[in-house]
């Protein structure tokens, strides 16, 4: 249950923006009467699909490699992770300061570069970017593949709602909660990737027991807050990477981060409102 939720929910977010975005492409296509150029944008989307399943097959099989060396295997996710959080923290900050507008910013990129090519490599960024942030976000929070499929075919499920017009959708309010829960799962995978770091440095000899960065804020292993099988601590922890026994440094860092993010939103959301 821990990786099943966080995997159906990014993996949706992530596809969902993908869809819209090679929707919002195509129908500016139309708008411009351009429509021979939409075979580029699907020649696009195979591209970036490609990459995307490539990178997901060398993470798959690099976890594989790392399972037979448990103090390297624990450092390698531990960078993976910090890659990951880089990675979906610059589109948070992306989609904070340009989500409002998200069909400008895609019908603006697609109209400066309005030829065979440039709408080939506009589609192939745009999308490819959600696929290799899927494929990131799988090995480094270790997240179920069945679940990630679900996410995906979910994803194209409402896109096609949204596309055919079946019934009203409030894509602004799916983008927040979603967004919500991203900020969340990317505070997570700061606490996961320090908590990997420093379990590899300790294993190697380069962080030894008894350290102050090893050292507990609190323990709560032993209640119903325990975030393996607790009552309360499994959903706290699927619904808010809540963990019943951290050490100082990741509670600090994780929730820093994370309210840091949420706090940068609403002051972005407050200026937008103004103007």
């Amino acid at each position: 249950m821990n990786h099943i939720i966080p995997g159906i929910v990014i993996s949706f977010r992530e596809a969902l923006e993908g869809c819209l975005v090679l929707v919002l492409l195509l129908n500016f296509l139309d708008k411009v009467a351009s429509p021979h150029l939409k075979i580029n944008a699907l020649y696009g989307l195979c591209a970036s699909l490609f990459v995307s399943l490539l990178l997901g097959l060398g993470f798959h099989f690099l976890g594989v490699e790392l399972e037979t060396m448990e103090n390297f295997e624990q450092l390698w996710t531990s960078i993976a992770s910090l890659v990951a959080v880089g990675l979906v923290t610059s589109f948070i900050v992306l989609m904070i300061k340009h989500g409002h507008a998200i069909k400008q910013y895609v019908e603006k990129e697609t109209a400066v570069n309005l030829t065979a090519i440039g709408v080939f490599f506009v589609s192939f960024i745009l999308l490819a970017r959600e696929g290799v942030e899927i494929a990131i976000f799988t090995f480094a929070g270790q997240y179920n593949a069945f679940s990630i499929v679900i996410g995906i075919v979910l994803a194209i499920i409402v896109s096609f709602i949204i596309y055919f017009s079946l019934f009203k959708v409030s894509i602004s309010k799916i983008f927040k909660i979603t967004m919500i829960y991203l900020i969340i799962q990317a505070g997570y995978l700061i606490w996961y990737s320090i908590h990997d770091g420093l379990g590899a440095l300790n294993g190697l000899g380069i962080v030894e027991n008894g350290s102050v960065r090893l050292t507990k804020l609190f323990d709560l292993s032993g209640t119903m807050l325990n975030h393996e099988n607790g009552t309360i601590g499994l959903v706290l922890n699927v619904v808010f990477g809540w963990h019943s026994d951290p050490e100082w440094l990741q509670f600090l860092v994780q929730y820093i981060f994370t309210f840091g993010i949420f706090a940068y939103w609403i002051k972005k959301t407050k200026r937008q409102k103004i103007h």
